[in-house]
């Protein structure tokens, strides 16, 4: 028992004084800390990211449906009406992707706004050009 007794207090004190260290942060973090050929990239899928709901004949999601019908039913009743606007602000952010010397970025491209009924891809005809020109 006294053995249990100053092995429990070992272990305490041990971790009272790694508690009271202080934690090791690189002081710089970039490329070079990864091998040559490491590619960075990004993705989002098009609910998380797309917004403009309603434009350019986007047909309605099933998310776009259940999050009108039932907003009840999400915590914060939120639904993918804007989200983070990639379809109006595709340039700023392509930009920002440049600037941070991103390699690859995967999207995808809502059907619903693609086909909703007729094909339409004006946007995203764009925003393959402009990643033509900068990759």
């Amino acid at each position: 028992m006294a053995i249990q007794g100053s092995l429990f207090l070992t272990l305490l004190i041990l971790v009272s004084v790694l508690a009271w260290t202080e934690p090791v942060v690189a002081t710089s973090f970039n490329r070079s800390n990864f091998p040559a050929d490491f590619v960075f990239g990004t993705a989002s899928s098009s609910y998380q990211y797309e917004g403009a709901v309603k434009e350019d004949g986007k047909g309605p999601s099933i998310s776009d449906t259940f999050s009108h019908k039932y907003p009840g039913r999400l915590i914060d009743g939120s639904n993918g009406d804007v989200a983070d606007d990639f379809y109006h602000c595709y340039k700023e952010d392509v930009y920002l992707m440049k600037e941070l010397g991103i390699d690859a970025f995967r999207f995808l491209i809502s059907w619903f706004r693609a086909l909703p009924g007729k094909f339409i891809v004006s946007v995203y005809s764009l925003i393959i050009k402009l990643l033509a020109k900068i990759c």
